[in-house]
């Protein structure tokens, strides 16, 4: 499926647990632990809802009532499961999606307590052969064209050192931890 990154977030989140969109725009604003890898404003987090429950990958489970607005509460499909741990394996295509893409999967299987080297070890795969082949074209490249393939080699460079640092940790070290508020643990990304 071809879904923003926003919409993986949502389905992300709610294969934690089910939430009502406003507890996951709280997670993606700018202060919360997702939105310091991307933030999502809240009229984005609706209507990425809207589009996951019209392709069945979400339901509405309850509705919350209380002092404020009724919150209607959601949880993953069975195809929404799937989707969203197929997804989580996969790695980006593009250096330039690393910084969103990649980092915010890192920080969602951390929440889990899912070991990401599965990940890692895919998006190695992806890069080295990016590097390569620019370390081989710049010997053919002049002028502007000569800097700009040298800011994306090293650029992609970064990135495959900084995923190998990643993959070299401790199956306990990688990304730092566990979300905050539950026990340190760590399971194969298959066992969530």
């Amino acid at each position: 499926m071809r879904w923003a990154l926003a919409e993986w977030t949502v389905l992300a989140v709610l294969r934690e647990e089910s939430r009502h969109g406003f507890a996951i725009a709280a997670l993606t604003a700018s202060g919360g632990p997702l939105g310091q890898v991307w933030q999502i404003p809240r009229p984005v987090i609706y209507r990425a809802l809207g589009r996951l429950e019209a392709a069945g990958l979400i339901e509405p489970l309850a509705v919350e009532t209380g002092a404020g607005p009724q919150r209607t509460v959601y949880g993953l499909t069975d195809s929404g499961r799937a989707a969203v741990d197929e997804w989580l394996r996969q790695p980006s295509e593009h250096v330039r999606q690393l910084r969103s893409d990649l980092l915010m999967k890192l920080a969602l299987l951390d929440r889990r307590g899912l070991d990401p080297r599965g990940l890692l070890r895919a998006q190695r795969a992806v890069l080295e052969p990016i590097v390569a082949a620019m370390a081989a074209e710049r010997e053919r490249r002049e002028g502007f064209d000569a800097v700009l393939l040298a800011w994306r080699h090293r650029s992609a460079s970064a990135a495959l050192q900084f995923v190998d640092e990643l993959i070299a940790e401790e199956p306990g070290g990688v990304g730092g931890g566990a979300h905050a508020d539950r026990p340190a643990r760590r399971r194969s990304q298959d066992g969530g």
